[in-house]
Order: C-alpha cells, then structure tokens, then sequence
C-alpha cells in the first residue's frame, strides 16, 4: 500500500551537527492525538492517533520525504527504524510517500472489496484515490 501527497514533505533539518534530522513522525505516539478523549474524528469516526500507528501496524513501512531543502528516506519494521534517513536523488518536487505492508491480521482480517475501499475514501473528496487490487480471486 501506498499514501502520497504533494505537500511540503515532512520536517526535516539539520541539528548543530550538521546531521539531517526529522520530526520523528513514524516512530514516536504524536502527544497532540494520543489518549485524549477530545481527539478530533476521522471520517469513518475512528479517532485520530497519527501515522506512528500505520508504521506500528505494518510489518514494514518505507517513509520517503521530498522538501525544497532535499530528499530522504527512512524504513521501519514493525513501527522501529531500522535503516537512518538516507538521502536520495532530488527530483524536483515535494511531498511525502509512505509505502507499507499491513500485518499479516490486518490483511486477512476483512474481506474488503476494491468498492468498498472507494466508499471509504470517498469521505475525503479532496483526494483523489486509485485503487490497484492486486489479490487473487
């Protein structure tokens, strides 16, 4: 699976060593969300929690970041980084990808149709989805 957008990328910065840093987005509970009952909704009335979940949920996760100032990536197993931010070839754009493998349960757990994955995004209209179902029947 694979979530993109075109914003400015994630935060990303060098500390007083010089050493690229970012706002650790992936592996860390982001303390505005977590565990307070007044946690803003998601569409399908989930509450919000933050992307640290999908990395904690996936059995992989490979966060890509593109900003102005330059490009990285970074991998995670299981919500843990296992790879440093890596610099990559700067193409020109910003924005961020996040390409994960859902855990085994997660994956098997719903019998979810390509509709029925439309019909959840459809509760953002301001994003377009496209769906490549690429299960076997």
């Amino acid at each position: 699976m694979a979530i993109a957008d075109d914003g400015r990328g994630t935060d990303t910065r060098l500390d007083e060593h010089d050493q690229v840093v970012k706002k650790p987005v992936m592996a860390t509970k982001d303390l505005r969300l977590f565990d307070h009952t007044d946690t803003p909704p998601l569409p399908d009335t989930h509450p919000r929690r933050g992307m640290y979940v999908v990395a904690a949920l996936s059995t992989w996760l490979v966060h890509t970041n593109r900003r102005r100032n330059g490009s990285w990536t970074q991998r995670y197993d299981h919500g843990v980084p296992t790879t440093d931010l890596e610099p990559i070839t700067d193409d020109g754009t910003t924005g961020t990808v996040v390409r994960f493998l859902p855990d085994e349960p997660l994956r098997t757990a719903h019998d979810l149709t390509a509709d029925d994955l439309a019909r959840l995004a459809a509760a953002w209209p301001q994003i377009s989805c496209t769906i490549d179902d690429r299960r076997t029947a």
